[in-house]
This record gives structure tokens, sequence and C-alpha cells, in this order.
């Protein structure tokens, strides 16, 4: 994806280090400056040094500043076509404003998404996941539903897949964990501490760790072999949850279709077994 770079400034803005934090805060207050600028001009208008340039392109996951810059152009461009921000919800506004806004910041967080979701990360995890003889979800709270969901998903084409909540579960399946088994835990911050420690017992038994987690650097994507990433930029602490658990949902039908169309023929007749299970026991109820 070209696109994203102002996305992936503004979402791992609070977890970088100072002087980084100094020269993107810079960058996201003069994009349409920063496309026309040298590293070293850059450098020199933020007030940071060009190892710093080059280290904060690193930390969001790219080659270098050059990389970067592509990413604002294209930015920019794509900023003429929509708009590109969140809405506030209001609480007291009328049905059709309410209607509006949440439906923009569920689609404004599935395309934000999309332009910090690595092809080759989620590549990874199609092949990973699609080997793997056990897959085991962690999820605390709202994640909780999305492994929830990932789990119903992988059932029905046939796939061994467990879900654990809370540490006690979650390290009890751990520790049965081989390399031939995944790890995937799902923590929108990053911070969830029984996600960490459960993943912790997993990767010791030598799992493959696998991370869904909010864009920038945190405990849990740090702790993974294999980070996907999920964007939810507005404010609110009334639609936060929310649009991020949409985009946490797309991610899991994203991997969802690339696990099962690499067996295909095979998984049609697991879903079709499944449909018809379902469909036979609701005529005998």
């Amino acid at each position: 994806m070209i696109w994203g770079g102002l996305v992936s400034l503004r979402e791992a803005l609070s977890t970088l280090k100072p002087m980084e934090q100094k020269a993107a805060k810079y960058i996201l207050e003069h994009p349409d400056q920063v496309v026309h600028l040298s590293v070293q001009k850059l450098a020199e208008l933020a007030g940071v040094s060009v190892a710093t340039i080059v280290r904060l392109s690193r930390s969001l996951q790219l080659k270098g500043f050059q990389e970067l810059k592509i990413k604002i152009a294209a930015d920019l461009a794509q900023m003429t076509k929509k708009t590109n921000s969140y809405q506030e919800i209001q609480m007291d506004g009328s049905t059709s404003s309410l209607i509006e806004s949440i439906s923009h910041n569920n689609i404004q967080s599935i395309q934000d998404t999309m332009s910090i979701l690595r092809t080759e990360e989620v590549e990874k995890a199609f092949s990973i996941m699609g080997k793997a003889r056990k897959i085991c979800v962690f999820g605390v709270g709202a994640s909780a539903v999305i492994a929830d969901d990932f789990k119903q998903k992988l059932t029905r084409i046939n796939r061994w897949c467990e879900t654990a909540y809370d540490f006690n579960s979650m390290a009890t399946l751990g520790a049965n964990l081989t390399s031939a088994d995944v790890a995937f835990g799902i923590s929108y911050s990053g911070l969830t501490e029984d996600i960490i420690q459960g993943l912790l017992v997993a990767q010791k038994s030598g799992a493959t760790i696998v991370s869904l987690t909010k864009f920038g650097s945190n405990p849990v994507s740090e702790l993974a072999d294999i980070s996907l990433f999920t964007s939810s930029l507005e404010q609110s602490i009334r639609s936060g949850a929310m649009a991020s658990r949409i985009a946490q949902l797309n991610v899991i039908d994203i991997l969802y279709v690339g696990i099962a169309s690499q067996n295909y023929e095979e998984n049609i007749v697991a879903l079709e077994k499944t449909r018809n299970a379902v469909i036979v026991s609701k005529r005998n109820h």
C-alpha cells in the first residue's frame, strides 16, 4: 500500500522516542512542505539529526525517508478526494447524524487500517496459520469478541482453534503448544498484561506468535513473530471502541479468507458439511 504515512505517524506518535516525536510532529504539521524536502533539510527545519529522521522512518516500519515521503505524497492526493478525519458522535444529535457519523467512522477506520496493514505480514500469517496444528487465540474484554469470531470461522473449515480470555486459561493452553502451533494475541492497545504473559508462555513452548494491535511500538506486537496492525484514530471515548472493533473484525475476515483459500476444495466441503449440519439440527428442533 503506497499511502498511510500520515496515519502511521499519528498512530505511532505516543510510542516514539522524544526526538523522533519532535520530527514526527513537524512532519504532521507541514506535510505539503515535507514531500519536497531532502532528509538533510527536514532534519534542519525540525531541529533534529538526519539519523533521527532515518530512525523515525524505521520506527514506522519503512525502509527510509524516501518511502515515507512517497506515502505522505499519496496521502495528500487521497485527502483531496475524501474527508480524511473522524467525526465526533453527538449523543443528543438527530438519528440521521448518528447513522452518518458512526458509519463514517467505521469506514474511516477500515480505510486507515488498509493503509498500515503490511501485505508481507498478512501473507506470512496466511501461511503459518494455514499450516498450524493448532491455533490458540487470546483476547480480553472487547478483544474476546474478536477472538470468538475468529474461532467460529476457523471451526467452520475444520481447523483446531481454542480461545482464552484470562491469564490462567492462556497459560494452560500456551504451556501445551509446540513449534507446530500458533498463539494469536489480540489487544488493541497492545498493553493488556494477561495477553503479554500468556504469549510469553506460548513463546516459551515454541509456538509462533501472531499479534493484532493498534499501529506502533507496544509490548504485544514486539513479542510477535508476525505483527498485524489496525487503526482507529478518533479521540472520543464514545466512538473509539466501536471503530477499532470494526477494523479488527475486518482483519479477521481477511485472515479467514486467506487461510480458507489455501485448501479451497477441502474447505468448501467442510463449510458445506457444517452448513448442512446446522440446517438438519434446526429442522429436528
